[in-house]
Parts: C-alpha cells; structure tokens; sequence
C-alpha cells in the first residue's frame, strides 16, 4: 500500500480509527498483557464516542493536538496517530497505529513526523510515549526512531 497523505482527522474517519486501533491492540497485546488487560485497554483506548468526539470538539483539551490519518492512493486509512502537549515543552504521543499490510513501508514513520511537527509548532522541545508493556512489539520502532527509555515503559526523545 502507497502512502499517498496524512492529514487532520475528519469525523467520518472515526469509525475507521476506533476499528483500527482495537485491531492494532488485540493483536498486538493479547499474548503479552492477556485477555482481561487487553480488553480493558481496548475499551478505553477505542471508545467510539471519545475519538468521535476528539475528532469533533474544535480545540478539544488544552493541549490536545488531534487526530491525523494517513491514506493511501484510494483514499483508504492506512494509520492514524494522536498526540499532544499536556504539559508545556513535552509533547506526548496518545495513539499510533498501522495497518497490517501497511506497517513497514513508512506510514508510521510518516505519522510518527506530522504530528511531532504540530508539536514542535505548539512549543515542544521533547516528545514522549508510554507503551503498554516492556516488551511491546512497536519497541523496536520508537527506538529506530529515537526514543530512549525514561522508566518503565515510558520513552523519550528531542525534538
């Protein structure tokens, strides 16, 4: 798959993000955290009406930064990311999430940029990320990227 944009979120992406973002998280951490966890992870981090109402709410939160969505040629969602600056000068990544026949082929990477330029554009000068396990698969990614473990399964890097 090709990626073709990234841009702001719209409201008729939200169906599509929730579904993406439960999928990413069953199959991502059903064998590490197990059943209970992981759908208890899945309920808070999937919740239709919270996404649609991110996406929605101009301004949102102090701090919130939205959603963005990358899309392929055809104008399908290939990934969506979510981040913002709670705390002045620290960005925070809330979400990231690929496509399965996506993953590895930049559209992380491309998301991973956008919305770390919105933060740099909102004054951060760090940007950090929380993952839900030590061994969490997109580890690898964070750290290609230049993450470095702050504690526990808090990472960080410059901006």
């Amino acid at each position: 798959m090709q990626l073709a944009d990234v841009r702001a979120a719209e409201a008729a992406d939200a169906t599509t993000i929730s579904r993406l973002l439960a999928e990413s998280i069953r199959d991502s951490y059903a064998e590490i955290l197990g059943e209970i966890p992981t759908r208890r992870l899945v309920s808070t981090q999937c919740a239709l009406p919270r996404i649609r109402a991110e996406i929605e709410i101009p301004g949102g939160a102090p701090g919130w930064l939205g959603w963005l969505v990358a899309t392929g040629a055809d104008g399908e969602l290939l990934g969506a990311v979510a981040g913002g600056v709670p705390v002045p000068g620290e960005g925070e990544l809330y979400a990231l999430a690929v496509v399965p026949g996506a993953r590895r082929s930049g559209v992380g990477t491309a998301l991973l940029a956008a919305t770390s330029d919105r933060m740099r554009d909102y004054g951060a000068t760090e940007q950090r990320v929380t993952l839900p396990a030590a061994q969490d698969p997109s580890l690898p990614f964070y750290v290609k990227s230049g993450f470095a473990p702050l504690d526990g399964t808090r990472l960080h890097r410059a901006l």
